[in-house]
């Protein structure tokens, strides 16, 4: 078990986020989260990674409970996030934002070897890597967020709505790039609004329904099952 959360709950003022939320993902899998709009997927995310304290309830990553860690202790236990949105450094280069997610990293020929690594993953990062980020593709920039993200060499990657905004196409290749970073061995908890291209690669998934989990199974039954069909399939 790489990550278990039991019974989180997360409050803004009065209202609830989250509540009751139990969840486990294990070492080597894609876990999909979906649900609609306002559901609290990006919720989840943003507590896990530290940057909303939970009001109740645990985290636990390996036999650490990392309620309430500050974010970049919880990046240094091996928990990396690409958030909603990109959130590139607009006005610094490629290879800027790459180095930024590696500040953790203080050896230099780990620095190099990660950068290779985001390089080789996504060529187009290494033709541009001199470009300052907010000239990019919204593909781009996503690209530049996951890279930028692994530039921290997580055991789980947090993807919060990779595919947002993109073209089809950009959206099979992101899609592609995933498959193959799980495959190198990095664990993924993916948020995704796509829910057929979401569960198409992971192996797991969970359907969050105001602030609560109301489903789990593996991700080829969640692709029959006739509730998700209608409610997140189209059909």
């Amino acid at each position: 078990m790489l990550l278990q959360i039991d019974n989180l709950a997360v409050n803004y003022g009065a209202i609830k986020a989250l509540h009751g939320v139990s969840l486990r993902i294990d070492a080597g899998e894609v876990v999909a989260l979906i649900g609609s709009n306002g559901a609290g997927k990006t919720t989840l995310l943003r507590t896990i990674s530290g940057l909303i304290p939970p009001s109740s309830g645990s985290i636990l990553f390996g036999d650490k409970n990392i309620s309430g860690l500050k974010p970049h202790e919880i990046v240094s236990l091996g928990i990396s996030h690409a958030p909603e949105g990109r959130q590139v450094f607009a006005n610094l280069s490629v290879r800027e934002n790459l180095l930024l997610g590696g500040y953790q990293r203080k050896n230099a020929d780990e620095r190099h070897a990660g950068l290779d690594r985001c390089y080789s993953l996504f060529p187009v990062l290494a033709e541009r890597r001199e470009q300052k980020a907010g000239t990019l593709s919204g593909g781009e920039q996503q690209m530049l967020a996951i890279g930028r993200a692994l530039m921290a060499k997580p055991q789980m990657l947090l993807l919060d709505e990779p595919s947002l905004g993109l073209a089809p196409l950009i959206v099979r290749k992101i899609f592609q790039i995933i498959r193959e970073i799980n495959a190198a061995g990095t664990t993924i908890f993916l948020v995704e609004q796509n829910a057929h291209m979401a569960l198409t690669i992971a192996h797991r998934g969970y359907v969050l329904q105001t602030g609560e989990v109301i489903k789990t199974d593996s991700a080829k039954n969640l692709l029959e099952d006739p509730d998700v069909k209608k409610a997140y399939l189209g059909g």
